[in-house]
C-alpha cells in the first residue's frame, strides 16, 4: 500500500474511537465536534470496509477487526510520537521529554529518590511518570514497552527482551509483634499453616520468593492478596498472619510498625531486580542515557547480597 495515498491524520481519531467506543466521548477527548468526528469515522469505515463500531442496544461494540486494530494503533501512534520528539543533538539539560517507567511500589520506593536526584541535577526540565505494574502488564510486556521507556521487574517473569541487572535484595518474613505462636524462628510447618498476606497471587502472578517456596513444596494458606508491597506490614500487624517482604523495604519501616522480622526457614533465593526495554530502543541515544541514569541510581543503593555484575 502506498503511504502517500493515506491520510495519517486519521490515526488520532481512530485511536480515540477505538479507546472510547463512542463518537460523543471520542469527540470530547479530542476537542472536536461530533459531526467532524463522524466524518472521520465514515472515512475510516470506507477505508477498512468495516463498520469498526457496531451498535448493540444503547452501546457500541468494537468489531473483530477493530479489536485487532486497537493495540496496533496505540503502537503506531507511540512510534510516531517518538519520531517527532527526536532531537538532532540530545541534551538532557534542556530536554523537556516526559519519561515513563512501569514499576511496582517496591521499585518506585527503592529507586525513586536516587533516580530523581540524578534527574534533577542532569535533566531538570524532564518529567518522570511512574506507572503501576500489574500481572497483565507483565503478560503483555513487549507491547507495553513500545509506549513506556522502562519496566522495572525482577528476573523470573520475562525472557527475550533486552535488560540490565540493577541490584539484589533478600526476602524476609514478617509476623506481628504480639504473635506469641511464633518464637525466635519460623518453622516450615508454620509457613504451611499460618494465614498469609501475599502479593501478586494468581495463576500467572507471584513473587520470585513465592515461586521458590512452591518449588520446595510449601504452598501458603492465602488469606489476603495485595498488589502493594508497602501495604504488607500493616496487613500483618495485630494479626496471626505472616507476610514476606524485601529487606530494602523492611529497612524503611518505623520502629512502631507492629511487626517482627524473621528469616525464612527455607532458602527462597535472592531477588535480582532488572530494567527491561523494547529492542527498538536499544540504540537510541536518549534511551541509552536514561538507562545509564537508572544504572547509576541503582549503584548508589546500599549493598544487599552483592550488587549484580556489571
Amino acid at each position: 500500500m502506498n503511504l502517500r495515498s493515506l491520510d495519517l491524520n486519521l490515526l488520532v481519531p481512530l485511536d480515540a474511537l477505538l479507546q472510547e467506543r463512542s463518537v460523543t466521548r471520542a469527540a470530547l477527548r479530542l476537542g472536536l465536534s461530533q459531526p467532524a468526528l463522524s466524518a472521520s469515522l465514515a472515512r475510516l469505515r470506507r477505508h477498512f470496509d468495516d463498520p469498526l463500531l457496531a451498535r448493540v442496544g444503547n452501546e457500541h461494540e468494537l468489531t473483530p477487526l477493530a479489536v485487532r486494530l486497537r493495540e496496533q494503533v496505540r503502537v503506531a501512534l507511540s512510534g510516531v510520537d517518538r519520531v517527532f520528539r527526536a532531537e538532532p543533538d540530545f541534551d538532557p539539560a534542556v530536554s523537556e521529554r516526559d519519561l515513563r517507567i512501569v514499576s511496582s511500589d517496591y521499585a518506585e520506593t527503592v529507586l525513586g529518590a536516587p533516580l530523581l536526584a540524578l534527574l534533577a541535577a542532569e535533566a531538570p526540565r524532564m518529567r518522570l511518570r511512574f506507572s503501576v505494574n500489574t500481572p497483565s502488564v507483565v503478560e503483555d510486556a513487549e507491547r507495553v514497552l513500545v509506549d513506556a521507556d522502562l519496566l522495572l521487574l525482577p528476573h523470573g517473569f520475562l525472557a527475550d527482551l533486552p535488560h540490565e541487572d540493577l541490584h539484589r535484595d533478600r526476602w524476609v518474613c514478617l509476623v506481628a509483634t504480639g504473635n506469641d505462636d511464633v518464637g525466635d524462628e519460623l518453622t516450615v510447618d508454620q509457613l504451611r499453616t499460618m494465614p498469609w498476606v501475599v502479593t501478586y497471587h494468581g495463576p500467572v502472578a507471584s513473587t520470585p520468593a513465592a515461586l521458590q517456596m512452591r518449588m520446595l513444596g510449601v504452598e501458603p494458606h492465602v488469606q489476603v492478596v495485595t498488589e502493594h508491597f508497602l501495604a504488607v506490614p500493616a496487613l500483618v500487624a495485630g494479626s496471626a498472619r505472616i507476610g514476606m517482604l524485601q529487606q530494602r523495604l523492611v529497612d524503611r519501616l518505623p520502629p512502631d510498625s507492629g511487626v517482627r522480622v524473621l528469616p525464612p526457614p527455607v532458602d527462597v533465593g535472592l531477588l535480582l531486580e532488572a530494567m527491561w526495554w523494547h529492542p527498538v530502543y536499544t540504540g537510541d541515544p536518549e534511551h541509552a542515557w536514561l538507562r545509564g541514569v537508572v544504572r547509576r541510581a541503582a549503584a548508589a543503593l546500599p549493598d544487599i547480597g552483592g550488587h549484580p555484575p556489571r
